[in-house]
């Protein structure tokens, strides 16, 4: 086992994937010899090479276009936009191109890339800091991928990889794991609680997650926490602070959006008939209305209380570390959730 962060993580899938198969190339801005705005790419065009490692011109178009071509002629791009914000500048490449030509072609060609893309806050302004992944899930033929942890992060990465189709992989910026927020690490705005370990054991051997897989974090049996991402973590601190109480949360991850791995959220439902989904994302039509939507439909029968749901307010994030904090769910703001469903009527 080794202890990494995400970049790293992904930096090792990456890796192991281009030296599996030649086929796997890189393209996005600055990836090559600055290792792209996150550094995730750091040390790649040393051993693959400015051919498999291309800096691209600062046209997210571009990046995006290229890589649907790439990948009809064979090859397996992955392309990385520097900020999930920018995909906006390549949508039609990306959702009317991408997403669409297997079927249009009748299942004769497919398009086997992987579009990285930073989500989340950190404090880099209203057009820098969205969690746009709803987007992406409302296009039919991408699926979507939102790891929360190092492990999770190489093993669906290469998944994602090895998938014939167009895969969206949203990579939380806060986790990549030594950028602090603001210089708190990552504590808890609300409360100040203690950092969260955002490293990982990711074993030697190789891994792979399939996509459309969930994994339950913390077994619990008062409420059902659905979360993504950094809300995750936040979700852990919450249910440590409630066990305290006598309170039991379980703690489910999606890992992918698309497919969605329904019968675990389902399953878990059924075993606490309480239930609270937390992203980061706008409420208004937001992965988080999705899952609400599908425990409603499918798993009425099992609630003793309605649905709940926490997300970042409709508005665009502001630069300020004390206005945006204020906005993002938190770890009290969780607690507070879960109890209050906890203490519902039957």
């Amino acid at each position: 086992m080794s202890v990494m962060n995400m970049s790293q993580a992904i930096n090792l899938a990456l890796r192991e994937e281009m030296r599996r198969d030649p086929k796997v190339i890189l393209l996005g801005e600055d990836i090559g010899r600055f290792g792209g705005a996150f550094q995730v790419t750091k040390g790649l065009v040393e051993e693959f090479g400015e051919e498999r490692v291309r800096d691209t011109p600062l046209s997210e178009a571009a990046i995006i276009g290229c890589a649907v071509g790439a990948a009809l002629m064979g090859w397996k791009p992955v392309a990385e936009v520097q900020y999930s914000d920018f995909v906006t500048c390549g949508f039609d490449q990306l959702v009317n191109q991408a997403a669409k030509i297997h079927l249009m072609s009748g299942g004769g060609l497919s398009v086997p890339m992987v579009l990285r893309a930073p989500i989340g806050a950190r404090e880099h302004g209203a057009q820098h800091d969205q969690s746009p992944e709803a987007w992406f899930m409302h296009t039919p033929g991408l699926k979507v991928a939102i790891p929360s942890t190092p492990y999770d992060a190489r093993g669906l990465l290469k998944s994602a990889i090895r998938d014939p189709n167009p895969v969206v992989f949203c990579e939380h910026k806060v986790l990549y794991g030594t950028h602090s927020v603001g210089g708190r690490g990552l504590t808890d705005p609300a409360t100040g609680e203690s950092a969260v370990e955002v490293g990982s054991d990711v074993p030697e051997e190789e891994t792979l997650i399939p996509l459309g897989k969930a994994e339950v974090k913390r077994p619990g049996r008062d409420v059902t926490v659905i979360a993504t991402a950094l809300m995750v973590h936040r979700a852990l601190e919450a249910a440590a602070v409630l066990a305290l109480e006598g309170i039991e949360l379980e703690v489910v991850d999606p890992r992918t959006l698309v497919p969605l791995d329904r019968e675990t959220i389902l399953a878990s439902v059924a075993r606490t008939h309480r239930a609270l989904v937390v992203t980061e994302e706008t409420r208004t039509a937001s992965s988080a209305a999705e899952i609400a939507a599908l425990i409603a439909e499918e798993g009425f029968d099992e609630l003793d209380a309605p649905v709940k749901r926490l997300g970042t307010p409709d508005l665009p994030l502001p630069f300020a570390p004390h206005l945006q904090a204020g906005l993002i769910p938190s770890a009290a703001g969780i607690v507070q959730a879960a109890r209050q469903l906890a203490r519902a009527e039957v």
